[in-house]
């Protein structure tokens, strides 16, 4: 029978090489799939991979998915670098959503410009406030915070559709199940004429930066780490552990309450069911792919939205289920899985009899 045989040290280099291993894997099988459906796979493949780089306005679609997922993965990167998982991100993105759509819903006439900031503070308040609740069980009851955080998801689902079809309904929106559509003030500025993408993008690559000083240049990233990682080292080296677990998930949940924010006050102008577009739970994927590291979530963040608009693509040009980007991703999550996994471990054939 094979069993699981421990390396003596990993390879380095396909501890970077794996994703790459894991992307070209994926596009393998996708080939495979389209062949079974009936289509084209080269022509599939340009889909997913191609029509999203043809032009300008396509690659400004690119970087508007990308901004949300990229800010969420940041803030995923410190919680996993930590040790904490915080499965719930979606959630925290809706309520920080909520919160911002609060804000903007207070905007008149005579408002001015300087709302948006105060909608993206709330959206970063409400993704913090929404991680504190699981922050505070795994501190005072040392409940899962990997179940906590994602059962919180549906109850965010909830309080946005009870929000959107009762006290937030539009009067005017013909029955929809929808907030009114904000106040033009409150958008989130464009970076550019005849392109959606918006200054989200440059905050997004701001964070990558900040992170990439906090994780690799400070006291402080080290620290937070290793009060992850090894709490009784850093209680022994004088740092919290309890206070790692606090800034691992109120800096998560705040990144993606900031994703949500812009969300509902860029390319969406008002609040509805359909915000929860599984950036959330994309994003963790994004963080893996790109190895927890600022840079390499850049690439991934790409390859990621890549997905998104290939299965939107997809289903209006090939007539196949938009659900595609779903299967895509969990192919390229499953392959990196089973890569890293041959990373650690080589397969080895137990001969009968004898002891492991």
């Amino acid at each position: 029978m094979l069993r699981l045989e421990a390396r003596p040290e990993p390879s380095r280099f396909w501890s970077f090489g794996s994703p790459l291993l894991a992307l070209a894997i994926t596009v393998l099988v996708g080939m495979l799939l389209f062949a079974a459906l009936g289509k084209d796979p080269l022509r599939g493949l340009g889909v997913f991979f191609w029509e999203p780089l043809r032009s300008a306005y396509a690659l400004g679609e690119l970087m508007l998915k990308a901004t949300p997922l990229l800010i969420i993965a940041l803030g995923l990167s410190v919680s996993f670098r930590s040790n904490v998982w915080n499965i719930g991100a979606e959630g925290q993105f809706v309520i920080g959503a909520v919160c911002a759509a609060w804000v903007a819903l207070q905007a008149g006439k005579a408002t001015t410009g300087w709302i948006v900031p105060a909608i993206l503070l709330a959206g970063v308040l409400g993704g913090m406030a929404w991680a504190g609740i699981v922050a505070l069980l795994r501190d005072r009851f040392n409940a899962s915070e990997i179940l906590v955080s994602l059962m919180l998801v549906y109850v965010a689902i909830q309080l946005l559709g009870w929000l959107v079809q009762g006290p937030w309904k539009d009067p005017m929106g013909y029955n929809f199940p929808q907030s009114k559509t904000f106040e033009a003030v409150t958008q989130v500025p464009r970076l550019m004429k005849g392109s959606r993408v918006h200054v989200g993008l440059l905050i997004a690559l701001a964070g990558v930066a900040a992170l990439w000083v906090f994780l690799f240049r400070t006291r402080a990233g080290f620290a937070q780490q290793v009060g992850g990682l090894a709490p009784a080292a850093a209680r022994y080296a004088g740092f919290s552990s309890r206070r790692a677990l606090w800034i691992a998930l109120l800096t998560s949940g705040g990144a993606a309450g900031l994703a949500g924010a812009l969300e509902v006050a860029g390319p969406v102008g008002q609040l509805t069911p359909y915000v929860p577009a599984g950036y959330g739970f994309a994003a963790i994927i994004v963080a893996f792919v790109g190895r927890l590291h600022p840079v390499g979530m850049v690439f991934s963040a790409v390859l990621m939205s890549m997905f998104y608009i290939g299965g939107e693509l997809a289903q209006s040009r090939l007539g196949l289920p938009k659900s595609l980007t779903g299967v895509f991703q969990g192919l390229l999550l499953f392959t990196l899985l089973a890569c890293d996994t041959l990373i650690a471990y080589r397969v080895r054939l137990a001969r009968p009899g004898r002891a492991a």
